[in-house]
């Protein structure tokens, strides 16, 4: 799948706007700034609690500005997701009162089917990933004439989730290199459309969900296999177009890490910083331990935590 020449990542007035349109629904989450040496890292450690967001995950700014920005018909909106864009997209229809059609695949979370099943969003649940979900959402806006929403490839998604990269730079604009956990490549694409070339940026996927970093090997989009700890979050079989033609420009490495060092990290984030984090949100933090992404001594490091839809008991 080769993405349309004329396609132009997220702009940063394209960010700025979604900003401005979402302002006062969703959160400035903070930042903490952690001693050198914490989480057995060397280097300046600042990790950006985006789990504090809205429906617990950073997808509630995509998701909110791709509403705000459409005209909603009578049959409400439809959405596919793992689980966080799910979220996401039944609390807005909630809090904007029109109706929500969710799909998700067998393998979400049961936190966040929970989470679900508690919103009055029509919940469906088949197939195996999320790729499945995808095309019976598609189906279901196409028979009912509901708008469609996708989880990471509409560039009114991208420019949301690029306003955590706007806010990050003003929170941190000292910071050198900024890790970034990538499923899809919507989060990706809008930090990217954002920092640029003003900071470094690594892309952080597992070694089972690495369409990003397929498709930067292949110079294109392509299909992976996808499965492992972090498939509910991270698990999209093909890169999104915007997010892809943002990292080729801008992503200045994009690394890999196992579900064992996954699972460590996230441990680590519970029992020394309290911070709940779900497996997709601790890959930054693996990439770093595990040394697939090496700092300077000292270097000043920023860490996006993507999301806490987790349940604290599997945290031990």
């Amino acid at each position: 799948m080769e993405a349309p020449a004329e396609l132009e990542p997220i702009a940063r007035e394209q960010i700025d706007a979604a900003a401005e349109r979402i302002a006062g629904r969703t959160r400035r989450t903070p930042v903490i700034d952690l001693e050198r040496g914490a989480l057995g890292v060397d280097c300046r450690l600042s990790l950006k609690l985006e789990l504090h967001q809205v429906s617990g995950c950073f997808k509630w700014r995509g998701t909110l500005n791709a509403m705000l920005s459409a005209e909603i018909p009578e049959a409400g909106v439809v959405a596919a997701s793992g689980g966080n864009f799910a979220l996401a997209v039944a609390l807005a229809a909630e809090q904007l009162g029109v109706r929500a059609a969710i799909f998700v695949p067998a393998s979400s979370s049961p936190a966040k089917l929970d989470r679900l099943r508690a919103t009055s969003a029509e919940l469906v649940v088949g197939g195996d990933f999320y790729d499945d979900a995808l095309e019976a959402s598609r189906r279901r806006a196409e028979e009912t004439g509901a708008l469609f929403l996708h989880a990471f490839d509409q560039p009114e998604v991208v420019a949301g989730q690029g306003t955590c990269g706007r806010e990050l730079a003003q929170q941190r604009p000292e910071l050198e290199t900024v890790l970034v956990p990538t499923g899809g490549a919507g989060l990706i694409g809008g930090v990217a459309g954002w920092y640029r070339d003003q900071a470094r940026l690594v892309s952080v996927e597992s070694e089972r969900t690495n369409s990003l970093h397929a498709a930067l090997a292949a110079g294109e989009p392509v299909r992976v296999e996808v499965g492992g700890l972090a498939a509910d979050a991270l698990g999209a079989a093909v890169v999104g177009r915007h997010g892809f033609e943002a990292a080729r420009r801008w992503v200045d490495e994009s690394v890999l890490v196992s579900d064992e060092e996954i699972r460590a990290a996230q441990l680590e984030l519970w029992r020394h910083t309290r911070v709940a984090c779900e497996p997709a949100a601790a890959t930054p933090l693996a990439a770093l331990r595990a040394g697939a992404y090496r700092p300077a001594r000292g270097e000043r490091v920023g860490l996006i935590l993507s999301g806490g839809n987790v349940d604290p008991a599997q945290l031990g």
